[in-house]
């Protein structure tokens, strides 16, 4: 089942000296703030909101970047992006960690210029 996205209540001012996705990114935060918007809660997709509040993708999606960037939201591929917190901690991703790991496929004794061993890995 999947849950759906929240829309906080926001107000855009299009005459304000703020640029709209830096409204958008306070609104957003004020309702994360406030628990408007608890960890692990679903966002709508960039055009969703987009098209709610009559605005540019790109206006969304740079508000979401910047709120992801401060650590607020997170996202991947194919799925909504979401209220980050403690509630739903993210797990790491234990695949890439250990290929990201260089551990010697194997061991390499130490020794001097003459071939006496100064560490013997046991």
């Amino acid at each position: 089942m999947r849950d759906r996205p929240y829309i906080p209540a926001i107000a855009l001012d299009r005459a304000a000296r703020q640029p709209l996705h830096g409204q958008l990114r306070e609104a957003l935060r004020r309702a994360i703030a406030a628990g408007q918007m608890p960890a692990g809660a679903a966002l709508p997709s960039t055009r969703a909101m987009a098209q709610h509040l009559g605005i540019s993708r790109n206006t969304v999606l740079a508000a979401y970047e910047e709120l992801a960037a401060e650590g607020l939201l997170w996202g991947r591929a194919g799925s909504a992006t979401r209220v980050e917190g403690t509630a739903a901690p993210r797990p790491p991703a234990w695949r890439a960690v250990l290929r990201a790991a260089h551990y010697p496929a194997r061991r390499n004794d130490f020794t001097d210029p003459d071939g006496t061993a100064l560490y013997v890995h046991r």
